[in-house]
């Protein structure tokens, strides 16, 4: 490079600089000005820069006046030219803007956000981004709502569920006290039955809590799925039997899952103490199991008649019992549950410590709930709610 390229490059860069000083302090005087100024300002900088240098190079390059006139009136064109793009381009930027503001606004007044924005590529992905929380926060709206109904209906249930057992006791010990018992054995055994069913009813609750606080915390070991059903049908085996329903497992060899036994045991029994009580006499359990790819599939089916559709949702919701119509008529509950509508409601949130899922169906003459476990991911904390 010959020295009169260096020189020239060098004017050439001073005067260009010189104008991108004076743009950058007038971009800090009207730094609060509208957004739609800021790409006419870059354009108008950076034509000036360029008739700057043309300017401060023209003499050292000797080019004649003609020239030097022409040069001047094609930076000038460019100049505003690109100045006008630049205003065209800040009006889409702005209105863009603008739809934004309008949609946040109504965002924050109805709680909703519903705007169509269109432009830039980051401004539609914004829009996109606040279409997503609208769409969380609305969930999260309706699950707290939800949470806050089953709230309220397990007061009333425990509050009726726990007068009536509180009752009889009273009576029955009034009347042992009194002396007026002919058979004193029988209401010991009566009151014994109530304790431990009251008592089964409030370590529900207790669990539940804990499990809605993040507290619960789970020892996971890696176990053969058979075991637990053979363990759980075993425990309710009895159960069955007094109601008269029968019980049919089969799990597949060599399933195993990496769970926590105690909760997953609770898993199995409480489901499979919900099929008994609403499975009429002569009716039938089956529970299967088998393993997936990415997860261990457990199923209950049961021959409960099925469940209303409006009621389909609301199943593991805490308290849900259903209503008068709800699954078979008539099923009493049996005597190994606390009967506060509390059993798959813990189900759900067990399983979703191990960052599974339970769902349910109607089949034919019943229902069948699903239970899936993946085999990857870790045992977690579940979220509230």
């Amino acid at each position: 490079m010959s020295h009169d390229e260096v020189v020239i490059i060098a004017i050439a860069a001073g005067c260009a600089a010189s104008v991108g000083v004076v743009g950058l302090l007038f971009a800090w005087v009207f730094r609060g000005a509208s957004l739609r100024w800021l790409p006419a300002g870059v354009a108008v900088v950076a034509a000036a820069a360029m008739i700057a240098a043309v300017i401060g190079t023209a003499r050292a390059m000797f080019i004649s006046d003609h020239d030097y006139v022409v040069v001047l009136w094609v930076c000038l064109v460019a100049g505003i030219v690109a100045a006008c793009f630049a205003s065209l381009v800040g009006a889409v930027v702005v209105r863009s803007s603008r739809q934004l503001r309008e949609g946040a606004r109504r965002f924050g007044e109805s709680g909703k956000y519903d705007a169509d924005v269109t432009g830039p590529a980051e401004f539609t992905a914004l829009n996109e981004e606040l279409r997503e929380t609208s769409r969380k926060l609305t969930e999260a709206r309706e699950r707290e709502q939800r949470l806050e109904e089953s709230r309220r209906e397990l007061v009333s249930w425990v509050s009726h569920d726990l007068r009536t057992p509180l009752a009889g006791l009273r009576a029955m010990t009034e009347a042992l006290e009194d002396g007026m018992v002919d058979d004193p054995s029988r209401y010991h055994r009566q009151i014994s039955a109530e304790v431990n069913r009251t008592v089964r009813m409030v370590d529900d609750l207790f669990e539940l809590s804990q499990i809605h606080a993040g507290l619960l915390d789970p020892s996971p070991q890696t176990i053969a799925l058979g075991d637990l059903v053979s363990e759980s049908l075993a425990a309710a085996e009895s159960v069955a039997a007094v109601k008269g329903v029968r019980l049919d497992g089969q799990v597949d060899p060599d399933v195993l899952v990496h769970v926590d036994p105690h909760a997953m045991s609770r898993v199995i029994g409480n489901l499979l103490m919900n099929a008994i009580r609403h499975t009429p006499s002569d009716g039938a359990v089956q529970i299967r199991g088998w393993s997936r790819p990415d997860a261990v599939e457990l199923s209950v089916r049961d021959g409960c008649g099925g469940i209303p559709r409006e009621d389909i949702d609301r199943v593991f919701d805490v308290a849900f019992r259903g209503g008068a119509s709800a699954r078979t008529p008539g099923a009493e509950p049996v005597a190994s549950g606390s009967g506060a509508g509390l059993g798959l409601a813990i189900v759900r949130g067990l399983i979703e410590v191990h960052r599974g899922r339970v769902e349910v169906e109607n089949v034919e003459d019943g229902c069948r709930f699903v239970v899936t476990i993946p085999t990857s991911d870790p045992v977690t904390q579940p979220s509230v709610g």
